[in-house]
Parts: C-alpha cells; structure tokens; sequence
C-alpha cells in the first residue's frame, strides 16, 4: 500500500511546489520586472506621493463639480474590489428598473436644466461593478453641471473631455471611452 500511494505523494509535493509556489513567484517577478505599473495595481499617485485611486477600478463621485462614473453593483458598498460583480438582474426584473429610476432622478436632479437624452452607462453598472470609465456622451451629457459648478465655460470642460478620451486600441478594437478619475484630475489642475 506504501509503494502504491509513496509516487502519489511525492508528484503531488513536487507540482505543489512547482506550480503552487515556484511558477507564481516566477511570473510575479516577470511582471513586476516587465510592467511594474500594471503588475501593482495601475496606481495614480499625486505629486507627493499620495495615492489617488487606480486607472482600472472606479470611484464614486457624488460631489457637483466632478464627473460621476457608472453605478457601481459590488457588493459591501460601490467599486468595492474585494466584492465585485454585476447586479445579475434582467432587464424584467423590477429591481433593475427602480435602481435605473433611481440614477435617472439623480441625474436630473443635479442637472434639472439638462434636456438630453442620458447615455445607458450613467444608470446601469458594468458586469464587475468596478468599471473606471464612461462613454464620451455620458461624460459630455454631464458636461453642463461641471461647469456651472465650476463656473468655468462649457467649451472649456468639453476640450478636457476630448483630451483624456481615450480612442480603441490600434484604432478598431474596443470604443472611445472616458477614464472618470483622470477627467476628474485634469478638472482639478486646471483650476
């Protein structure tokens, strides 16, 4: 019985060791190596080295004067990274419908002027929660608010929209999109 389950065991130690420690330190030392930005999380840091949030994960905006992002769906509170995840509703279920209502009066409510259309992104949540980034409708629907709040022009908030929006990879693959917390940093430097 020893012979028949000795090989067993020893494979099994040696492909924990191989693939269970070996191999990930391995490619954590690549990464970090190759693409240390990326490989410890795309960090935006300030001038004195703050932490200001992560190019990948979203952060909730709520204040007038900055851009809002999608609605967040993790769960334990928005864009939270430990517990992200899509809300799962259908579009039949009633839930979906009353959280869309719901961003929808917000929207309007910050921005009772505002008569265009709102852009889908602004009230439903991307499929992990944590999406960073909006279209450039959703950014230039909310252009009006942050500007009056601001008190800067309408033109001027539409020229930083249209410099941090990001165009698709080699030109096809993806859609234009808007990075909300570097929006949100370039507002702030401006002013």
């Amino acid at each position: 019985m020893v012979r028949t389950f000795r090989p067993a065991l020893v494979i099994f130690a040696f492909f924990t060791l191989l693939l269970g420690l070996a191999y990930p330190l391995l490619m954590t030392g690549i990464a970090q190596a190759v693409f240390p930005r990326q490989a410890n999380g795309s960090l935006i840091q300030s001038a004195d080295g703050r932490v200001l949030g992560s190019a990948l994960i979203g952060q909730s905006f709520d204040n007038p004067k900055y851009f809002w992002g999608r609605p967040s769906a993790s769960m334990n509170g928005p864009y939270n990274a430990a517990r992200s995840g899509g809300s799962n509703y259908s579009v039949l279920n009633q839930a979906l419908l009353e959280q869309a209502q719901s961003h929808i009066a917000a929207l309007r409510t910050a921005d009772p002027g505002n008569a265009l259309a709102i852009p889908i992104d602004l009230v439903s949540a991307s499929a992990s929660g944590l999406d960073p980034h909006i279209s450039p409708a959703a950014a230039n629907f909310q252009a009006g608010r942050v500007a009056q709040a601001r008190e800067m022009t309408e033109a001027q908030v539409r020229d930083l929209i249209a410099q941090q929006t990001e165009t698709p990879w080699l030109g096809i693959l993806g859609e234009p999109r808007v990075n909300v917390l570097m929006l949100n940093l370039a507002l702030d430097s401006v002013q």
